[in-house]
Parts: structure tokens; C-alpha cells; sequence
């Protein structure tokens, strides 16, 4: 399957097989895409037809379909995430946990239970480990999480671990001894901003309706400016800022050089909801932004954004690009009362829960999750992005379809052009790189 697009009128093609991915002429879109040759002289026709069967030959066009195959079913967990809290100290409109609840009783996990989830991934993984602190507002049991990762540490040389902690927090109440704290033990530090401060303050009230802009960005920033590694400021869009460009702009504006907007994903009865006929400006944007995205990127605005950074040289083996996040199988999540989940996001949702701390898992279930994949998707199989979404998201298409291997349709036409952008991006700048070295 080989798929061609047109970015900033550059014509780009993608052999989805083989992963190829060459800039295009007129005539090879043409003969590609069926189009009238009469347009071009035979011998111009000839030469194009010619390279792209030599390129058939060596496997790079047309190649066929990847024959790998999930390895057999294996219990092994290597990554964690942990809700430490039910709770929050803002009550975003569009949160996808009931304002931190997950529509369960406010509540934190307790050392206890921490510790019995550190022990389980201990014995039920390899070496190295990754620990997600997640909530609600993570920050609300800052002393459990401090308590987890020290004791996860303690571990690490007598079990031959290496643990790698995250945490995801909305910045409200951070302070210089927190962000001592992350720089210390948190690979990664995700730090929710919605971009300008009439978007965030729209739908990222407190839980007493105040707004909240100014203090977390003034935070953000601090956090920014003492940061000593990997973070992300990560936002999200609705139907009230399709405008998206402007809120990552902003964000770089003020400095941050790691950012990451992501499209709403709520009911369609939603006023914040993207709709159908809200798509192609969305695709407009996601164009616009790529555009900016190039231009600044030379200047000392360079920044990276999250969606924009696909490795086509270095991409992931087949069986990852066919599975995807790994949610139930090797990453799970575990709630404060104890229960594991497929992932942060089923969290809640009793039916899809595996089991219980101290107890067994439900196998079955945990089977289920690790072969929902590209192959037991029939509506991906037939996309040309399929190896790069992997299927999408197995928590929306349950919530939306009641079905982990039904993809949520609404983000489909997204993720294809975000990937689109991507692979334009970085054969526009490995040519202005190849031209600078010239």
C-alpha cells in the first residue's frame, strides 16, 4: 500500500509495508495515483515508471504486508502506573476523570497500598521498570509519592531493578522543594497547561470556580527554568479553541520547548466535543502549525511537539508497531483502593478490572488487551497509518464502541494527519540539513 500527500505543495509518498518514504515529483504522483499521463512527455513517463519498478524490485514500494506476529501471550509488567489520587484541586470541564474522582469517593492511596504495588511489579517484571504517578492531582499524596519512590529505590540494587519515575501534575500548588524533588527522582514531569489564558481559564477552573492561569503558569515557568530533564507542558483543545496553533505558539512563546496539545475526547453531546464538521479545520491547523513548527525550529524558538516527532529511521520493531501502548498486558494501573486496571484510563470501569493487590489477575482479561492489535482490527487493516497508531487508543474505543478492538473513529482522520506532518517535517529538515552541509 503506498500512500501519497501533498504538504506546503511539496508531494510526499509512503510505502506502508516497507516504511519508505520518499518526496515525489509530479509525474510519480501521477503514475502513483493513476493519474492522466498525457500530461508529460513518454520519455519523462518512461524514466519515472522505470524507477519506481526498480524501487518494487528492491522491496521498498509496493512491498507487502509485514508477516510478523505477537509473540505468545507473557504475563511479565513492565510499566505502572499509579492513581495515588482520586481527587483534585481543579475541576476541569472537559476531564475525563470526573474531576479526579473517576466516580468513586475522593480518596488517596496509602502507603500501604503503594508499596504493595511496588512489590508486585517487582516480582511480576524484568530490570527495568517505569512507575507513573498519575490522579486526579498527584500532588494530593505528594508524601506517598515521595515515600513509593524512595522505597522503590531501596529496592533496586538488592532485586537488580532500575526504575524510572513519572509524574503528571496540573502545577497548582508546586513548590521549589517539589521541583527539587522532580529534578532529583522523575525522568519525565508533564505539567498541564491549555495553552492562552482565556482557553485555559475557560475549562481549567479550581474546584471553587476560580481561575487558575495565572498561578500555574507562573509556576510552570519556574518549574521550566530549574528543570534539570525530560518534561512536557501538555494541553488540551476543544471545540472552544480549534485554533490550537495559537495556544502551542503561545506556550513557545513563553519559553517552553517540549509541548504536546491533544484533541478532546468527549461525548459528541458535548459543547467542548470536536464534531464532524469541525475536522477539516482541525486539519488545517494541524497544517498551519506544521508550517510554524518548521520556521521556528530554526530560530531560538525551536521547540518540539509531541505529535510531530516520528522516527521513521530508528521506528519501533513490527510487533511494537502492531501493538501499540501495551496497556493490560505489560502496563497496568492500580487505583487507591487497590484495584489494577489495563491502564489509567479504564480506571473505574469495573468490568474491565484484572484484580486486585494481594490477589490473582484475571488472565483472561489481560489476554484479551495484549492481543487487541493491529491484526484483530479489520477496520485498520486496509490504513495506511496503521503502524503508526498502532489501532489508537484500546480506553476510548471501549468508551465509545464498548469494544477495545473497535477504533474510535473521530480520532482516525487526526492521527493521519499529524502523521502526515510528521514525516513532512522531517524530510524537510534532513534536506535543509543535507543543503547546510553542502
Amino acid at each position: 500500500m503506498v500512500h501519497t500527500f501533498v504538504f506546503d505543495g511539496r508531494s510526499f509518498a509512503l510505502d506502508t509495508e516497507s516504511g519508505s518514504f520518499f518526496e515525489i515529483d509530479e509525474i510519480v504522483k501521477a503514475i502513483l495515483n493513476g493519474g492522466d499521463m498525457s500530461l508529460f512527455s513518454s520519455c519523462a513517463v518512461k524514466e519515472a515508471t522505470a524507477e519506481i519498478e526498480r524501487l518494487k524490485a528492491d522491496g521498498v514500494l509496493f512491498a507487502p504486508p509485514i508477516k510478523a506476529e505477537l509473540p505468545e501471550y507473557s504475563p511479565v509488567i513492565k510499566a505502572m502506573c499509579l492513581n495515588v489520587s482520586h481527587n483534585c484541586n481543579l475541576a476541569c470541564a472537559y476531564c475525563f476523570a470526573e474531576g479526579g474522582t473517576y466516580n468513586d469517593e475522593r480518596r488517596n492511596m496509602s502507603f500501604d497500598t503503594a508499596k504493595a504495588a511496588i512489590d508486585m511489579l517487582v516480582e511480576a517484571s524484568g530490570r527495568n521498570l517505569e512507575v507513573d504517578f498519575f490522579g486526579g492531582e498527584p500532588m494530593l499524596d505528594l508524601d506517598v509519592v515521595k515515600r513509593t519512590v524512595y522505597y522503590a529505590r531501596s529496592l533496586e540494587k538488592e532485586k537488580n531493578k532500575n526504575f524510572r519515575f513519572t509524574i503528571t501534575t496540573n502545577a497548582y500548588k508546586l513548590t521549589d522543594e517539589d521541583i527539587d524533588f522532580f529534578n532529583e527522582q522523575m525522568y519525565n514531569v508533564v505539567i498541564s497547561v491549555d495553552g492562552r489564558p482565556e482557553v485555559h481559564d475557560r475549562v481549567r477552573k479550581s474546584v471553587g470556580g476560580q481561575k487558575t492561569f495565572d498561578t500555574v503558569i507562573k509556576n510552570a515557568l519556574r518549574f521550566k527554568e530549574r528543570r534539570k530533564g525530560q518534561y512536557y507542558v501538555r494541553g488540551t483543545f476543544t471545540r472552544y479553541n480549534l485554533d490550537f496553533c495559537s495556544d502551542v505558539l503561545y506556550l513557545n512563546d513563553l519559553g517552553f520547548d517540549q509541548i504536546s496539545i491533544e484533541p478532546v475526547v468527549l461525548d459528541g453531546k458535548s459543547p467542548m466535543s470536536i464534531r464532524e464538521e469541525d475536522i477539516p479545520t482541525v486539519l488545517a491547523e494541524y497544517d498551519k502549525l506544521a508550517k510554524e513548527y518548521i520556521a521556528r525550529r530554526k530560530t531560538d524558538k525551536w521547540f518540539n511537539f509531541f505529535h510531530f516527532m516520528t522516527d521513521i529511521d530508528n521506528a519501533p520493531c513490527a510487533v511494537k508497531r502492531l501493538k501499540g501502548c501495551g496497556a493490560g498486558g505489560e502496563y497496568v494501573a492500580v487505583a487507591p483502593d487497590g484495584t489494577i486496571y489495563p491502564c489509567h484510563q479504564f480506571d473505574g470501569i469495573k468490568a474491565t478490572a484484572l484484580g486486585k493487590l494481594g490477589g490473582t489477575l484475571d488472565e483472561d482479561m489481560r489476554k484479551k488487551f495484549y492481543y487487541c492489535a493491529v491484526p484483530s482490527k479489520p477496520e485498520c487493516s486496509e490504513c495506511w497509518a496503521k503502524y503508526y497508531c498502532s489501532g489508537g487508543c484500546m480506553a476510548n474505543s471501549y468508551k465509545f464502541n464498548n469494544d477495545i478492538n473497535a477504533p474510535y473513529k473521530p480520532a482516525c482522520e487526526l492521527m493521519r494527519k499529524r502523521v502526515e506532518c510528521a514525516l513532512a517535517i522531517k524530510a524537510i529538515e534532513e534536506s535543509e540539513n543535507a543543503e547546510t552541509a553542502d
